[in-house]
């Protein structure tokens, strides 16, 4: 379906929640995903300015997670047009995206709709080395740190200082003192903006409620790719879920599978498929942002080539360049 089409599904939506409806897709496919990351912002502040004073925004999201400290810009950002901000999930909106949904008035959800934890994965320079890829860094889990800790005090039953330094030291041998500075400091960083982002809202929650929602979605749910439904996330998370009209959740859903069909989602990015001779440059979408304004994409440009030196056969990808492109 091309956009001119999706524009009116996207109008059909604004009409029914009674919003000005903005589409941030970030692709997962794989070999040319896109995360949420601070060069959105300025894509959505053209589709912001086509408004016209509306009084909700609504937010159609879905993404895999991406950088944490987007959301606190991107929900201001929104909010500096409209007293009411909502998100639309279709399906996932993990990590980053859920710390989007934090700072929204109201969360709707389809039946399928995701959110997840919010504890990030941090990579720097003095994190261990991943064996299989001497230049690649394994990630440290924020909560992983904090488990491990635990662990000693309540299942090792140790209490006593001397011990749990020694508990400490043993940690601080397999992971560097700096990487775990840095993982503290995120640990901190997450639940502040958290905190923050539940006071944006139009109507504050109590404090006990605020507490109880990052306790949740950091310390809580034990294992990071958790997938927290609708229910969970209204019921026991206790998050403003609102379900959409049988009609809304058609078209929210319809919208979903539209995007992922223009983007191939369902098939690995595959270079060596689109190769004619020795030599083909490509160009590949990886994300949209759409309204009833105009179109943006993340567009992946590169190109792929057969070598025949020093073994025959080998083919190469290069990506050259990679960015937002106003399509209308």
């Amino acid at each position: 379906m091309p956009y001119i089409e999706r524009r009116e599904i996207i109008a059909e939506i604004g009409k029914l929640h009674n919003a000005a409806v903005i589409c941030y897709f970030t692709g997962d496919r794989e070999n040319v995903s896109t995360r949420i990351a601070p060069d959105v912002l300025p894509v959505l502040y053209r589709h912001l300015r086509s408004l016209r004073n509306p009084e909700r925004v609504a937010l159609f999201l879905y993404t895999r997670g991406g950088d944490v400290l987007t959301p606190w810009r991107l929900v201001h950002l929104i909010r500096e047009f409209a007293p009411y901000f909502d998100v639309l999930i279709p399906f996932r909106a993990y990590s980053a995206g859920t710390l989007v949904c934090l700072g929204a008035d109201q969360i709707v959800m389809t039946k399928m709709g995701e959110l997840g934890p919010i504890d990030p994965s941090v990579v720097n320079a003095f994190n261990p080395q991943d064996p299989h890829n001497p230049s690649a860094r394994i990630p440290v889990n924020v909560e992983d740190v904090y488990s491990y800790l635990a662990l000693a005090r309540e299942q090792g039953g140790i209490t006593s200082e001397e011990h749990l330094a020694r508990a400490f030291l043993l940690l601080a041998e397999r992971i560097h003192p700096l990487a775990l500075g840095n993982v503290h400091r995120n640990y901190l960083l997450v639940r502040s903006l958290a905190r923050r982002l539940l006071e944006l809202r139009r109507e504050p929650f109590p404090e006990e409620r605020v507490r109880h929602i990052i306790d949740s979605l950091t310390e809580k749910l034990y294992a990071h790719n958790h997938m927290i439904s609708r229910q969970e996330a209204l019921r026991e998370i206790m998050l403003p879920v609102i379900f959409p009209s049988e009609r809304l959740e058609a078209l929210m859903w319809e919208l979903y599978e539209d995007f992922v069909a223009e983007l191939v989602m369902t098939e690995p990015f595959n270079p060596a498929k689109i190769l004619r001779g020795s030599r083909t440059e490509f160009e590949v979408t990886g994300g949209f942002v759409e309204s009833e304004g105009g179109q943006d994409a993340f567009v992946f440009t590169g190109v792929v080539e057969r070598r025949d030196f020093p073994e025959a056969g080998q083919i190469s990808v290069n990506i050259l360049k990679q960015g937002w492109h106003s399509r209308i």
